[in-house]
């Protein structure tokens, strides 16, 4: 991957970003009211942008998962969460529902993943997870495009 600076897309059209920004934070306000909550919210995007390979937000994500109360323990457990133990059910189906948008490409959300996710959250749930995945799979790929730098945090 070449280090060249790419066009910053966030910056480059403010206002595409900006009504971005603002869909996100309706979809907050959709999931709130859903009853999803923060905790939940940050596993599932903090999940996706591991997977889509976006350091950018993960390290966004990150530091809002640890202001929602996640420790290092859980954040670590997230890339294997079918093998560990630390996760409630309703946070195992929203794992397994980010995984299936990550991979939409390969025909959708199965349907044994959306029978075992309805059979664990409400339809108000799932509809909350559903829009904060279309909105976090949005930023990942306009952070990965203009290749967002990530650089070392300093000591304090």
């Amino acid at each position: 991957m070449s280090d060249e600076p790419r066009v910053h897309l966030s910056r480059a059209a403010m206002p595409a970003y900006k009504a971005l920004e603002s869909f996100s934070k309706t979809v907050k306000s959709v999931a709130a009211d859903a009853g999803v909550d923060e905790r939940l919210i940050e596993i599932v995007q903090l999940h996706t942008s591991q997977l889509n390979g976006c350091a950018f937000c993960v390290r966004v994500h990150l530091d809002r998962a640890l202001s929602a109360g996640l420790d290092a323990d859980i954040v670590t457990q997230i890339p294997v969460w079918r093998e560990s133990g630390v996760f409630s059910e309703r946070e195992r189906a929203g794992l397994e529902l980010a995984e299936s948008f990550v991979y939409i490409h390969d025909g959708g959300v199965p349907d044994d993943v959306y029978d075992r996710v309805g059979g664990v959250l409400s339809e108000q749930e799932y509809v909350a997870l559903c829009w904060i995945l279309v909105a976090i799979n949005s930023f990942n790929r306009i952070a990965i495009a203009g290749r967002y730098p990530v650089e070392p945090r300093s000591a304090e």
